[in-house]
């Protein structure tokens, strides 16, 4: 019976997952694959339902009709009258349950981090647009939007290492053969 539990919380739980949220559709593979597990879970839902009363009693008396040796389906009669075993239950081990929690805790941090990401990224998706580079942008607007690449070109600049533009004096070094 903890197993059937087991089952009919997972599936409340799945019951407020919104599968229709953007971030189920974005990949092709990953629409594919929730698909596939929403189909499963039906199917886990549908056989849930179906198993989750006791089975009914057997009817031995039109088995009795349709065999030819009754004697055979008598003494299955008895043997299932007569025995009672015992119900099968699943125990969770402890360790088990431990590393189940420590996974589920795990991807609780991974998801925080994503949300942390997701966050910056749109504030910095919403920062680039405000400030486009346009034919109207001056230089030291660009410096302001794109600290890093300033501090580089000024180093560079600094150096005298930033141009990859060869010399024109060693361009031309060697014995000139009439074509370019």
């Amino acid at each position: 019976m903890a197993f059937s539990g087991a089952i009919r919380r997972t599936a409340q739980r799945l019951n407020k997952v919104e599968w229709s949220s953007p971030v189920f559709k974005g990949d092709s593979e990953l629409s594919s694959m929730v698909s596939g597990f929403r189909a499963w879970t039906a199917q886990a839902d549908a056989m849930a339902e179906k198993y989750s009363a006791a089975p009914g009693p057997i009817d031995f008396a039109s088995a009795k009709k349709s065999v030819r040796d009754v004697a055979l389906v008598e003494s299955l009669e008895k043997m299932y009258s007569s025995s009672s075993p015992p119900a099968l239950t699943y125990e969770w081990s402890k360790d088990d349950q431990d590393a189940k929690s420590q996974l589920i805790e795990d991807a609780k941090a991974g998801l925080a981090f994503t949300q942390e990401m997701i966050e910056d990224t749109e504030r910095e998706i919403a920062y680039l647009r405000t400030h486009r580079t346009t034919r109207e942008v001056s230089t030291s607007d660009m410096k302001e939007v794109y600290p890093d690449i300033a501090e580089e070109v000024e180093r560079r600049l600094r150096t005298g290492s930033g141009s990859r533009i060869p010399s024109t004096s060693k361009l031309f070094v060697g014995e000139w053969k009439g074509e370019f």
